[in-house]
């Protein structure tokens, strides 16, 4: 049940992130940024072609992930497209373009750690991200970077010249927070690790002298 709320907490907060970026008519990367770029250029809803640009990507989380994983990415793709129709229904406003990149980074930066820490993503460069860890031990967020830095520079055409370096600072600090969750949770491990063994040591021990 932990778990369960711990990923709609994610979907929260990345849900909230997307909305902020929105109305800063700023890009991130990954799948999502893909969505909003195509979502400014042909004027047509975030949540419809969030859903569908990841559609390829099942394919692969299927095949190198295995099936608990990509449903679980699926329910989080799905649930993350029907949050961020609510936007539909919010009034006409405009966030300052530095603010909405610094909170929008920041945001979905900790809602990406929550879902990557209770083995759920958002689809896209996230199940990349998550399989060079597993498989090579690369950093999730040094991989989401690269991906995001790539899909942002693409998106200059839509945005201009000044929004794109905003989208690049969100990017950054979205990739920073990942980083940092990730080397607390290894942190963490590397602590309670020893922990463990030391206390089996000390049983056997006392076992042994028994």
């Amino acid at each position: 049940m932990k778990k369960i709320l711990s990923i709609l907490l994610g979907i929260v907060l990345v849900s909230i992130g997307v909305i902020i970026l929105n109305h800063s008519q700023i890009v991130t990367g990954g799948t999502a940024g893909l969505a909003l770029n195509l979502s400014y250029l042909f004027s047509s809803p975030f949540s419809i072609i969030f859903f569908l640009v990841n559609i390829p990507f099942y394919i692969f989380s299927v095949m190198r992930m295995g099936w608990k994983f990509t449903l679980s990415t699926i329910c989080s793709v799905s649930l993350l497209s029907l949050f961020t129709m609510v936007n539909q229904w919010l009034p006409d406003f405009t966030i300052p373009i530095w603010l909405g990149a610094i909170s929008g980074g920041l945001i979905i930066g900790v809602g990406l750690s929550c879902l990557f820490a209770n083995g759920s993503s958002l689809g896209g460069a996230n199940i990349l991200a998550l399989f060079l860890h597993k498989r090579y031990n690369l950093n999730p967020g040094t991989t989401t970077f690269i991906f995001d830095f790539i899909i942002v520079i693409t998106s200059l055409y839509t945005v201009g010249i000044v929004k794109g370096l905003a989208s690049i600072l969100s990017i950054a600090i979205l990739s920073m927070v990942i980083s940092s969750f990730k080397n607390r949770i290894a942190d963490k491990e590397a602590v309670v690790e020893p922990k463990i063994k030391k206390k089996y040591v000390v049983k056997r021990g006392v076992t042994a002298t028994q």
